[in-house]
């Protein structure tokens, strides 16, 4: 399981965010309104936080405490959801070539297939 998967999953009770971020439920909740994050729920309606959402309460936080205000986090948040939305990966022929060769490599160690690897049977 990749590292971005493990922080995205929802493990966390609100009970568990509000101990380690030292935020009240109403806050919380609060940022929940205002679109800053996104838990997920449960089939019984209650929230489900990621380490992706305590560390953007965390943040938050930190920027309340810096003295800035709500429409300006949110303006930062905007601002760098956009510019992962935009960001593309800018690699060279022979980088993403050196990755795929690593990729299988490391699947011959395992004994396994790459994910890729019948995707590019077909130009070998």
């Amino acid at each position: 399981m990749s590292r971005e998967i493990r922080r995205t999953m929802p493990l966390l009770s609100m009970n568990i965010v509000m101990q380690l971020t030292e935020l009240s439920a109403r806050q919380i909740r609060y940022y929940e309104e205002h679109h800053l994050i996104e838990p997920h729920r449960t089939e019984g309606n209650r929230r489900m936080f990621s380490l992706n959402d305590v560390d953007t309460l965390l943040e938050i936080k930190d920027y309340l405490e810096q003295g800035m205000n709500m429409a300006k986090i949110k303006k930062l948040f905007a601002k760098k959801k956009d510019a992962v939305a935009t960001e593309e990966p800018n690699l060279s022929d022979s980088e993403l070539r050196r990755i795929m060769r690593e990729e299988m490599r490391q699947a011959q160690r395992m004994q396994k297939s790459s994910i890729r690897q019948g995707d590019l049977s077909r130009f070998y």
